[in-house]
């Protein structure tokens, strides 16, 4: 896992190039390294940050250079060693034991069309001296970051957002949309960026730029392919036989690798399933203060994740989080890049910081399950909506209006099963694609429209309208896999696999996700709705794979939650800093957001009346990444 940047025909681009990579330093601390080649009248120029995982020696560095190609890469290739094999067989002779040259020969020899054969994670810059073309390729499910911008033919490019804009901040304008979308969502989507002028290279696709100017685009890989093949499959998977294979590929490394372990099924399947190939492999945990536990009706964690531990030799560290939320909300807000506002960023830093300091570099996540085999409580509570639709009004709105008047929370501690209430019934009589949408983001257009300027309307309706094409953009006739299909495509890789990747980064450690990986989704996707939503259970098909290593107990437990105290630290430890937010600060003064609407918010969530915790999380975290860019403007 490292750190990626360049330019190609740019203006002073190996001075740039040089600064880019320099702030990706967190990303690889183990080296780096700088290529240049003649471009026409220009010039081309990598840069590489190393966190050095597999061939540690000098034939690992980067940029990798070797007969006429050259390599800049961020990634794992989890089948590398059959690629390896393929390629000696056919008379390729390899310097060192690195997948980064398994990569740059599997280029030579086919080209673009090597790309469909890579199972990992990766985002690289290639480039070919003798045509004088720059390639730049990410995943096919965007584990991977890759921000570029083009500007009068040329292009710079790096792993991080926050490259580029520290450099090109001056002529890098906010874009208002995508700070919309980020308090729809709580995230920018891989679609959108925060900066005009900047773009995400899109999940399983390529950019190839010419000597002449020119930008060609193309796809590799399509998640709505897989998924819509999937759909046309007659037969039985078996998940666990696939999952299994996935971790055991994940494990490919030269330094020591441990797991994230919450006690839920995702990571402890993975735990057990990596502690089978290597014993006494260490995993990490995390727990809270009793006091904010107890206040945000948070489940116990802890105890399971001993069980899973005990049971199959884990040596698990336990980490209780309660930490200077005032000192790190601008520190992650700093490496999240973009407006972010889901605090289990900070669970994953204060995590990975543990284990970078024992000596870990690389962990396993069990990120991404959910997303394919149905496992968030609005995958069930759609289905229920669906169901809901058929209750007579006149039973229906008194229902209503009772819970509407109930408390969220008291002076001492929160009612979740109030706060989940109120939210099936803030979507359970909207149509579907709404009623999904509303079911995971923030607001509705009422209360966006009420919230920001009003000359954004129409960035309003924008960033719904994408919502809706995206949801649409299928042939799927199961409402469980368009969910999932939609969760896929758009939350799992503009927010649980970029705070990941940058939260973990950022403590100079490499996540991997096992089931974020081409053969598990295939099989995902070829595993009816039916069967992973039984009854009122979600994530049936997983949890019943899971019972061939895991014991009930585990698999069949109550949900956890990776998350974190929010209401506990607004009431306590950030009210100030809300205070001063909503009063003064510089979304407001700037016109973006409503004063007003704000103070509604925080009345409504001191009062107990409604949970607004997460609404205030992110309106500080946007308020502290807007400051950086108001700045980083001048």
């Amino acid at each position: 896992m490292c750190g990626i940047a360049g330019t190609y025909l740019w203006p002073d681009g190996g001075p740039l190039t040089d600064r880019l990579t320099k702030t990706l330093a967190h990303r690889g601390p183990d080296g780096s390294g700088r290529y240049d080649h003649a471009v026409g009248a220009g010039s081309v120029h990598l840069g590489h940050r190393r966190l050095s995982i597999i061939d540690l020696s000098e034939t690992g560095a980067q940029p990798m250079a070797l007969d006429g190609l050259a390599l800049s890469y961020n990634g794992e290739l989890y089948n590398a060693p059959e690629l390896r094999a393929e390629l000696s067989a056919a008379g390729v002779r390899f310097r060192g034991t690195s997948d980064t040259e398994v990569l740059l020969q599997a280029w030579r020899r086919w080209g673009t069309d090597c790309l469909p054969k890579l199972r990992g994670m990766f985002a690289f810059a290639l480039f070919e001296e003798g045509t004088g073309e720059l390639f730049l390729v990410r995943d096919q499910l965007g584990i991977k970051p890759l921000f570029f911008v083009q500007r009068a033919g040329g292009v710079a490019f790096a792993s991080e957002l926050k490259a580029l804009a520290g450099e090109l901040g001056g002529s890098l304008q906010v874009d208002n949309a995508a700070l919309i979308a980020s308090l729809l969502y709580y995230w920018v989507p891989d679609s959108r960026c925060a900066y005009q002028g900047a773009e995400k290279l899109q999940p399983g696709t390529w950019l190839r730029c010419r000597p002449d100017g020119q930008v060609d685009r193309g796809r590799f890989w399509s998640l709505r392919e897989v998924a819509e093949e999937g759909a046309a499959f007659d037969g039985e998977v078996d998940l666990h036989e696939v999952i299994a294979e996935s971790t055991a590929k994940h494990l490919l490394s030269d330094v020591p690798v441990a797991t994230f372990l919450s006690g839920g099924l995702d990571s402890s399947y993975l735990t057990a399933l990596a502690a089978r190939s290597q014993p006494g492999i260490s995993a990490y945990t995390i727990g809270f203060r009793a006091e904010d536990a107890k206040f945000e009706a948070m489940p116990d964690d802890l105890k399971y994740a001993r069980i899973v531990a005990q049971q199959f030799g884990v040596d698990l560290h336990e980490i209780e989080i309660a930490p200077q939320v005032l000192d790190l909300l601008p520190k992650m807000t700093y490496h999240l890049d973009e407006p972010i506002g889901d605090p289990a960023a900070i669970n994953s830093f204060l995590i990975c910081s543990a284990a970078r300091e024992a000596g870990v570099k690389v962990m396993l996540s069990g990120m991404g399950a959910d997303e394919l085999f149905a496992g968030y409580r609005k995958h069930l509570a759609n289905l229920i909506a669906l169901r809901y639709h058929k209750v007579p009004g006149a039973v229906r709105r008194p229902v209503e209006s009772i819970v509407d008047r109930l408390p969220v929370a008291s002076a001492k501690r929160g009612y979740r099963s109030v706060r989940f209430a109120k939210r099936f019934l803030s979507f359970a009589g909207l149509p579907e694609e709404t009623a999904f949408r509303r079911s995971y983001t923030m607001y509705d257009r009422t209360e966006l429209l009420d919230l920001v300027n009003p000359d954004l309307a129409a960035d309003v309706d924008s960033v719904l309208t994408e919502h809706a094409d995206t949801y649409n953009d299928q042939a799927l006739d199961d409402f469980v896999n368009r969910m999932c299909l939609a969760d896929s495509r758009m939350f799992l890789p503009g927010l649980n696999l970029t705070y990941t990747d940058r939260s973990t980064m950022a403590a100079s450690t490499e996540v991997r996700t096992p089931f974020v990986d081409v053969e598990v989704v295939r099989a995902a996707f070829k595993i009816p709705g039916n069967k992973k939503i039984v009854g009122r259970a979600g994530k049936m098909a997983l949890k019943n794979a899971a019972l061939n290593i895991l014991p009930s107990e585990i698999v069949h437990r109550p949900k956890g939650l990776f998350s974190a105290p929010l209401r506990a630290w607004m009431s306590r430890d950030l009210a100030p800093l809300v205070r001063e937010v909503v009063n003064d600060g510089v979304l407001v003064s700037s016109g973006l957001l409503q004063r007003e609407a704000l103070q509604r918010m925080v009345a409504e969530d001191a009062a107990g009346q409604e949970d607004r915790g997460k609404h205030l999380w992110h309106v500080l975290t946007l308020e502290y990444w807007y400051r950086n860019a108001m700045a980083g403007a001048k």
